[in-house]
This record gives structure tokens, C-alpha cells and sequence, in this order.
């Protein structure tokens, strides 16, 4: 497996890079904040079970972190829809910051994962 720090560093800088946009467009800067806040807790779960250990001689762990992973992401969605209901503006504008971020960090994951060496 490949590393995921280059994954990780590109979904943060989309983040960080969409700071200066919100401030600059007049966008409701609570959206850049949820965003912000929901992509760091969704990387800290990320990093807090790719240290479980893996593979067939770890089936438990493999299981839990299939799992774990899934509502991480169902997490994110929750969260995102229930801040949409409550502020449509703030909403829209945290789900598309981070769906942004989300797709770079994919990119990224997919290109270092197919061009890395076997």
C-alpha cells in the first residue's frame, strides 16, 4: 500500500485553498469551517485505523476498519445534511468544499496507487 501522506497533504490543501476564495466570494465562512472541521475529524479516524494491523492474519481488525471506514463516511454525510436543513447557505457551501477536497484527495489516492511499483 501506498502511503497516504501525499492523499491526505492534497485534500488539505484544497481545504486550505478554498479559505481565500470563501473570504474573497462573500460565502458564509461558517460552510469553510464545518468543511474544515469535518474533513479533520474524518482524517483523524483515517489515520487512527490505518494503524490497525491488516490482512488475512488479522481478519477482526480488517472487518472493523471496512466498517469503521464506512460510517466515517456516513458520519460526514450526517453531519453535512443535518447542517444543510439547518442553514442552506452554510450547508451547500461545507458540502461542496468538502466534496472538493474529498475528490482531489481520491485523485491523488488512485494515481499513487496505480503508479506506484509492484
Amino acid at each position: 500500500m501506498p502511503s497516504r501522506r501525499a492523499p491526505t497533504a492534497a485534500g488539505s490543501l484544497v481545504i486550505l485553498v478554498t479559505l481565500p476564495i470563501f473570504l474573497a466570494a462573500g460565502w458564509p465562512l461558517a460552510g469553510w469551517g464545518v468543511a474544515a472541521a469535518v474533513w479533520a475529524a474524518g482524517e483523524v479516524v483515517a489515520f487512527s485505523l490505518a494503524r490497525l494491523p491488516l490482512g488475512l492474519d488479522h481478519l477482526a481488525m480488517s472487518g472493523l476498519t471496512a466498517v469503521a471506514m464506512s460510517f466515517r463516511v456516513i458520519g460526514v454525510m450526517i453531519v453535512l445534511i443535518a447542517i444543510t436543513l439547518a442553514n442552506k447557505p452554510v450547508g451547500v457551501a461545507a458540502a461542496l468544499t468538502y466534496i472538493a477536497a474529498y475528490t482531489f484527495e481520491l485523485i491523488v489516492s488512485l494515481a499513487s496507487y496505480f503508479g506506484a511499483d509492484r
